[in-house]
């Protein structure tokens, strides 16, 4: 009797963790859906109207060009679609043109895996409009075809809305920034001053030690 009380009593437990087990899988299933279906750039409202100061295929230099960049809530949308938005976080993106045989710039719409836009102009409190802002381009931004997005977050950090300069298909209202190489004129010039140096330094040197060696053997 005892044994079958054992044997009871155990598959009660069992059964009483494998419910815990199937009611957690089920929660965190339920979560993970609704994470997934907020990260999606598709569920995004497009409603920031967004320009920068670059025109159509201007070339920008790094280190050197700024970026002016605008936004604005969309009007066309219902009063208080933005009652929610708190930041705005404005972002520097790759164009498809870049994206070509590169992957660790592809685009994905789970926007956690998303890789086209990868560098942080600024963050600010969401305002609806006048809101303006210009960036010096960093030295080390690399030589590619870009375009301005800024995606919305709410109190909660979760993103809600978007705006973006460029068109669906990320066509129109693209510039490229070309980074910098390395060398300069001037870095030039100072390293040909060196070798002259360097050259006339040796051949000097060589003169003084035949001048030597001719002192040495006319002694002897």
């Amino acid at each position: 009797q005892s044994l079958s009380s054992s044997y009871f009593g155990s598959s009660k437990i069992m059964a009483t963790f494998s419910g815990i087990f199937v009611a957690s899988a089920i929660v965190f299933s339920f979560f993970g859906i609704i994470v997934t279906y907020a990260a999606l750039f598709s569920s995004l409202q497009q409603t920031l109207l967004i320009n920068s100061s670059p025109s159509q295929g201007q070339v920008l230099q790094a280190g050197e060009a700024q970026v002016t960049i605008t936004w604005s809530l969309n009007n066309s949308y219902p009063t208080g679609t933005d009652s929610n938005y708190k930041t705005v976080n404005v972002k520097l993106c790759y164009a498809p043109v870049s994206q070509l045989d590169r992957g660790w710039r592809k685009s994905n719409n789970n926007l956690k895996k998303d890789k086209t836009c990868q560098i942080n102009l600024v963050t600010m409190p969401y305002k609806p409009s006048n809101n303006n802002f210009t960036w010096t381009i960093h030295k080390d931004v690399p030589t590619a075809t870009y375009f301005i997005r800024a995606y919305v977050y709410d109190s909660t950090g979760e993103v809600v809305a978007y705006g973006q300069t460029t068109d669906a298909h990320k066509k129109t209202n693209l510039f490229k920034i070309t980074a910098i190489t390395g060398r300069h004129i001037t870095i030039d010039v100072c390293a040909a001053c060196f070798s002259i140096f360097s050259i006339i330094s040796l051949v000097g040197f060589y003169f003084v030690e035949k001048r030597k060696a001719v002192k040495s053997s006319q002694r002897k």
